[in-house]
């Protein structure tokens, strides 16, 4: 389950627009780290340790992307990504529920779905 997160995260590596989860995001945090401390330390051992280096340049965009779309989660714009520890706050916020001008609730789609059928 936690790999699906992260999986999802590098398919939709240059997608901005739309929102993620709470989950998708930590967990793509999460995954992040485990695998870049299993790089740097293995590179270290190995004497590469450019090899970090390396992921931390193919993770970029995904990491990015899925921040601001976790900005537009809870309705602020992607720019909130550049401010210190406040992105942080937001990023553990928990997201609008329904719709917001950034698109449908990944929580529960359906529900925004059938709100547009009734209304």
């Amino acid at each position: 389950m936690i790999w699906n997160y992260y999986v999802g995260v590098l398919k939709n590596y240059a997608k901005f627009d739309g929102r993620a989860r709470r989950a998708e995001y930590w967990y793509f945090v999460l995954v992040n780290v485990i695998i870049s401390l299993g790089i740097g330390f293995v590179g270290n051992m190995m004497g590469m340790a450019w090899l970090e280096n390396i992921y931390t340049l193919a993770i970029l965009l995904p990491a990015i992307g899925v921040s601001i779309r976790r900005m537009h989660d809870i309705n602020k714009s992607g720019w909130y990504i550049l401010i210190p520890i406040y992105n942080i706050v937001l990023a553990a916020t928990e997201g609008d529920k329904g719709s917001n001008q950034y698109g449908p609730d990944p929580k529960n789609p359906e529900a925004d779905l059938a709100d547009h059928l009734v209304s």
